[in-house]
């Protein structure tokens, strides 16, 4: 059974598999270059964009937790990788500044968008080592952002701890809720999962990207972007915080299933963020 609120099954298969299709069609060309290498950096980052919109496809259409990532993650690293291999290139060759959608700092609500969900849904599946390096190499900016700082340095304690919340609207709530005493914290988180949605509208100026995708008169289901609407902030941060997330399940935003009932995956994280926090202890002992 589905666990979008919208589209059915019809819809959910056949948005997996051309995403699927699509994805298995790019990758083949990775190693050949453009005649507008201008357009190979957004090019790139959208193939991303598709690995990690497979994902979020499956967990919409009610897919075992356990088969989310398959090779999509590793597909989503890849490609990022590459898209910025290709804006380097770019510039070496006299190209402007920036030619993606977003500017790749954290400053941007897109990018940053980006980076939390990615390493949201990082945490939350437990991948590989090696695929949280990189990660890591490709978010970057430690100290720029209290909140996602937090977040990353439950697996990286190294980063550094930023002190401003670059989005007020609506990531300040969520800081509230992780730094609140402990039975402050359920309210808190659900009363940001309550408004994460609304508060992510930015009137006017430019929409985050999925922001409209299933709208009815903006971008209705037909157009099949919708991959659903999840608040994977509010979900990471229930488990490495280990925040009661019970006042959460009911509401349409939240994507209980990646916690629930794999509820021996919420220890397995909090038990790895407390062996990275006691290595780092004795590494500096």
């Amino acid at each position: 059974m589905h666990r979008a609120p919208l589209g059915n099954t019809s819809y959910w298969d056949s948005r997996v598999k051309k995403f699927s299709e699509r994805i298995e069609a790019d990758k083949s060309n990775m190693g050949f270059k453009s005649k507008n290498p201008g357009s190979e950096p957004q090019y790139w980052f959208n193939h991303s964009r598709y690995s990690f919109r497979l994902i979020m496809l499956r967990y919409s259409r009610g897919d075992a937790i356990d088969t989310l990532l398959q090779d999509s993650f590793k597909d989503m690293l890849d490609s990022w990788e590459h898209s910025n291999l290709r804006m380097l290139e770019w510039h070496e060759a006299g190209g402007p500044q920036e030619c993606r959608e977003w500017r790749f700092v954290l400053e941007d609500l897109n990018f940053y968008n980006w980076c939390f969900w990615v390493a949201g849904l990082a945490l939350l599946l437990n991948i590989p080592d090696e695929q949280w390096s990189r990660l890591q190499v490709l978010i970057s900016q430690g100290g720029k952002d209290r909140l996602l700082d937090k977040v990353i340095a439950t697996r990286q304690p190294a980063r550094r701890i930023g002190t401003a919340v670059l989005h007020p609207k609506p990531y300040a709530r969520l800081l509230r809720a992780i730094e609140a005493p402990r039975d402050e914290q359920p309210a808190l988180l659900r009363d940001f999962v309550a408004h994460w949605y609304a508060e992510l509208a930015r009137k006017p100026g430019p929409q985050v990207w999925w922001h409209v995708y299933g709208d009815p008169v903006r971008h209705p289901l037909e157009k099949g972007s919708y991959f659903g609407r999840w608040c994977i902030e509010a979900a990471v941060a229930a488990a490495v915080f280990d925040i009661d997330d019970s006042l959460c399940l009911a509401e349409e935003h939240y994507p209980g299933a990646l916690l629930h009932p794999e509820s021996a995956h919420r220890a397995t994280i909090r038990e790895a963020s407390l062996f990275d926090r006691l290595k780092r202890l004795v590494s500096v002992g």
